[in-house]
């Protein structure tokens, strides 16, 4: 299948082309939607700016059973990260970013936050 190119609405609205549905959701996240997969892919990005001087950045959450080594992101040339994942559609998710196995950030453009046991927040992802 054809990749589509990034497309933004001003409310989500979906966006078809090519058998897939795209909803640009905010700089941060984007998700494509498959007609013949049960399945979201999700681009996460985190700006430069949030992870001055990182090294290791690692996305974990409920999709992966907040395995700290599942999804470690690929830094790019100007300092962010960022990171494709396919995630079963129709759910959602509680998610943040390990930064260097030190420090927990959410996400700017998360869907919603939601206090933890900690007594802080996660971001979460509708997928």
């Amino acid at each position: 299948m054809k990749k589509m190119t990034s497309t933004k609405t001003m409310k989500g609205e979906p966006v078809k082309s090519n058998g897939q549905k795209e909803v640009a959701v905010a700089e941060g996240l984007k998700k494509t939607y498959f007609k013949n997969k049960p399945v979201c892919k999700v681009v996460f990005f985190l700006p430069a700016e949030a992870v001055p001087g990182a090294v290791k950045v690692a996305i974990v959450g409920d999709f992966n059973q907040w395995d700290r080594h599942a999804n470690i992101m690929k830094k790019q040339k100007d300092g962010s990260f960022q990171m494709a994942l396919e995630i079963p559609a129709g759910h959602e998710y509680r998610f943040k970013y390990l930064i260097d196995d030190a420090k927990w950030e959410n996400d700017w453009c998360a869907d919603k936050y939601v206090k933890n046991e900690f007594g802080g927040e996660d971001s979460v992802i509708q997928v």
